[in-house]
C-alpha cells in the first residue's frame, strides 16, 4: 500500500499547513464513500477530500471537479448541520496508524460553544468517516456503519461510543536505534522487508522494500544504516512526492528507486494524489454503475459477430449458384439425351475450354425437364440469398462497429455521461425504455467538456454519441476544425477556431487520440478537416459521420497533457 502511516504522517502535515484554523463554508457529498470540503484558510478556498472507498481511501487537496447530487445524502445533511460555519482547530494523527483526527470547533444552534471530531480512518476496505461529539466521545453518524454482528469490538453507529481500532503494538521507527531494529530482525529467517512490517508501526511492504534495496547485501550493519537514513528523511520532512509509471502504476512521499518506471515529481502531495487518481475513482463508479450497460453491449457485439461466422457460412453455401446455372443449361442443352427415371447424366462441358465431361445429378421421379427446372430455380434462389447475406453482413458489421463505440465511451465515461448512452440504447430501441415519473427533463441539452490549449484556444470534447451529435452538428461552426481517430473508436473533438496554430492542433489531436479505442497505442493516427466537411448520412446511427478534405496527424496520448488543458 502507497498510503501507509509515513504517508498518512506527511499528509497530516500538510493539511495542517494549509487549513488548520480555516473555515468549513460548505459541505457536499458527491458519491456513496467521499466527502468534500470547502475550507477557507490563508485568503483563499481549498477543496478538501475524504474518502472511504473501499479501494482509493484517501485524504487530500484536490483540484479536480465533482458533480454533486440533487438531493445530498443523509450523512451530508448531517455534517452540514454540525461542521457548516465551523473551524478546523488541529489536525492531528492517531500514532502512526493511518487515522486522521480533524479537531472542529464552533457554535451550534443555540449559540453554545461546541466541540467535534472527525475521526478519517484511512483502511482498505474497512475505511470509515466518523463524527464524533468531543465532550461525550458519541458517534453523532458515520459515512459507513458497522454493527456489533461485524465488529465484536468495536460499534460503529449513532450514539455508541466511539472506540478507536485495536492497537498493533509495534515500534515507533522514529525512535527506534540500531539495538531496536537488530533485536527485532532475525536474518536467518530471511523475507527481512516482512520482518521490518511487521516490527515497526506506519511501514507498509513498499517502503520495507526500499529499506532492504538501499542496504544492499543486507546484514547486522547495513541494514539498520539504511533504514534509520530513510526514516531521518521523513522525519526531517524531506518529502519528494513521486509517481512512478512501471509494471503498474505506484505513489509515494519519495522516489523508491526499487521499483522501475518513469519518475514524475510533485510539489505537495495533494497534486500527486490528484494525479495518481485521476479519473481511477471515477471509472469504478462507472463500472458499478453500467455494468448491467456493459455487459449487454458486449452481448450486442457477441451476437452480431456470431451472426458473420453463420452468414459467411450461409455464403459460402450460396457461392453454388453458379455451379447450379451451368448444370441446368447443360442439361437443357442435352435434353434429348436424358430419360425420366435416370439418376444422372454425363455430358460434355461446353464452358470448359478443354471440353471435359461433367456428371449431372438428376431426380429419377423427374422429367429432364423439370430436374432442368430445378437447377435453375436453385440457381435464382442462391443467386438471391447472395445480395440479401451480402446485406446482412455489412448491417451486422455495422451494428459491432457502433457496439465497439459504445464499449470505448463506456471506458473513458464519467457517472453522468452513463444516462445518457443508456438513453440512446433505448431510443435506438435496443433497450427497453424504463418507467419514469411524468416529470421527466424537458430539452435535456447534452454537455460537452472543454479544454484550453496552451495558446488559449477552446477545445470541445464529445464523450458518448449524444454528445459528440450535439458538438458537431449544434455547436460547432462550419469553419471550426474537427478532429477524429481515423479508422478507431473514439470521439468527436472540434477546436474553435478557424485557423488554429500547429501546437494547438496537436493538443487537439492528443485529446481525441486520449479518448479513443487507442489510447494505450503510439503514434496514434488523428484525422483533422473542417467542420463543413464533415456529414452525417441520412438513417445513420448516433455519433456516425463521414468526411472528406481531411489531413492526418500521429500523436501518441499523453495523459498529463490532456489533465493540463482541462478546463
Amino acid at each position: 500500500m502507497s498510503f501507509d502511516g509515513l504517508f498518512t504522517r506527511a499528509m497530516t502535515q500538510e493539511l495542517s499547513q494549509s487549513i488548520e484554523c480555516g473555515r468549513i463554508n460548505k459541505i457536499h457529498q458527491p458519491y456513496k464513500n467521499e466527502i468534500i470540503f470547502i475550507v477557507r484558510a490563508n485568503g483563499k478556498n481549498h477543496k478538501l477530500l475524504l474518502s472511504a472507498h473501499p479501494s482509493y481511501s484517501r485524504v487530500q487537496l484536490t483540484e479536480e471537479s465533482y458533480e454533486n447530487p440533487t438531493v445530498p445524502p443523509m450523512f451530508c445533511m448531517l455534517l452540514r448541520k454540525h461542521l457548516e460555519g465551523y473551524m478546523i482547530e488541529s489536525i492531528s494523527q492517531v500514532g502512526l496508524d493511518r487515522i486522521i483526527v480533524f479537531e472542529i470547533k464552533g457554535r451550534n444552534e443555540i449559540g453554545d460553544i461546541s466541540y467535534k471530531k472527525l475521526m478519517v480512518e484511512i483502511m482498505g476496505r474497512h475505511s470509515n468517516i466518523i463524527l464524533v461529539d468531543k465532550d461525550r466521545n458519541m458517534i453523532l453518524d458515520s459515512i459507513k456503519h458497522i454493527s456489533p454482528s461485524i465488529n465484536s469490538h468495536r460499534t460503529v453507529l449513532p450514539g455508541h461510543e466511539y472506540v478507536m481500532p485495536p492497537q498493533q503494538n509495534k515500534k515507533n521507527p522514529f525512535e527506534s536505534t540500531d539495538e531496536d531494529i537488530l533485536r527485532s530482525i532475525d536474518f536467518n529467517s530471511g523475507k527481512l522487508d516482512k520482518q521490518i512490517v511487521e516490527s515497526f508501526s506506519g511501514i507498509s511492504p513498499l517502503f520495507a522494500k526500499e529499506v532492504v534495496y538501499k542496504a544492499g547485501l543486507a546484514n547486522q550493519k547495513s541494514l539498520p544504516k539504511a533504514f534509520l537514513s530513510l526514516v531521518d528523511r521523513i522525519k526531517k520532512q524531506q518529502y519528494n512526492p513521486t509517481f512512478k509509471n512501471g509494471k503498474k502504476e505506484t505513489f509515494y512521499l519519495m522516489n523508491l528507486e526499487h521499483l522501475e518506471g518513469s519518475v514524475q515529481t510533485f510539489p505537495s502531495l495533494s497534486q500527486l494524489l490528484d494525479r495518481y487518481f485521476y479519473q481511477k475513482a471515477s471509472r469504478d463508479r462507472v463500472k458499478q454503475q453500467g455494468n448491467d450497460l456493459e455487459r449487454f453491449i458486449k452481448n450486442e457485439r457477441d451476437k452480431n459477430q456470431n451472426k458473420i461466422v453463420k452468414l459467411e457460412q450461409t455464403l459460402n453455401d450460396a457461392k453454388q449458384a453458379d455451379r447450379y446455372q451451368l448444370l441446368g443449361e447443360l442439361l437443357t442443352s442435352n435434353i434429348y439425351a436424358a430419360k425420366k427415371g435416370m439418376e444422372e447424366i454425363e455430358v460434355i462441358n461446353y464452358y470448359d475450354e478443354e471440353s471435359s465431361m461433367i456428371k449431372i445429378p438428376l431426380n429419377p421421379q423427374k422429367s429432364p425437364s423439370e430436374n432442368a427446372q430445378n437447377y435453375f430455380s436453385k440457381y435464382q434462389k442462391a443467386k438471391n440469398a447472395m445480395v440479401i447475406v451480402h446485406e446482412q453482413i455489412e448491417k451486422a458489421k455495422d451494428e459491432i462497429q457502433y457496439f465497439e463505440q459504445l464499449l470505448q465511451q463506456l471506458e473513458s465515461a464519467l457517472p453522468k455521461d452513463i444516462e445518457e448512452i443508456r438513453e440512446e440504447l433505448e431510443e435506438e430501441g435496443y433497450l427497453r425504455a424504463k418507467k419514469t415519473s411524468k416529470k421527466k427533463k424537458v430539452n435535456h441539452k447534452p454537455e460537452v467538456e472543454e479544454y484550453t490549449s496552451t495558446e488559449g484556444t477552446t477545445i470541445l470534447v464529445g464523450k458518448n454519441n449524444k454528445q459528440n451529435d450535439y458538438l458537431t452538428n449544434r455547436i460547432a461552426n462550419k469553419n471550426d476544425i474537427w478532429l477524429h481517430t481515423k479508422e478507431i473508436p473514439g470521439s468527436h473533438v472540434v477546436i474553435k477556431d478557424e485557423n488554429p496554430s500547429e501546437t494547438t492542433i496537436n493538443e487537439a489531436a492528443n485529446i481525441a487520440a486520449y479518448f479513443s479505442k487507442a489510447r494505450e497505442s503510439s503514434s496514434v493516427p488523428v484525422d483533422y478537416t473542417m467542420v463543413k466537411q464533415v456529414k452525417k448520412p441520412k438513417g445513420a446511427k448516433p455519433g456516425f459521420v463521414i468526411y472528406e478534405g481531411q489531413q492526418t496527424i500521429y500523436v501518441t496520448p499523453n495523459l498529463d497533457l490532456v489533465r493540463s488543458l482541462k478546463k
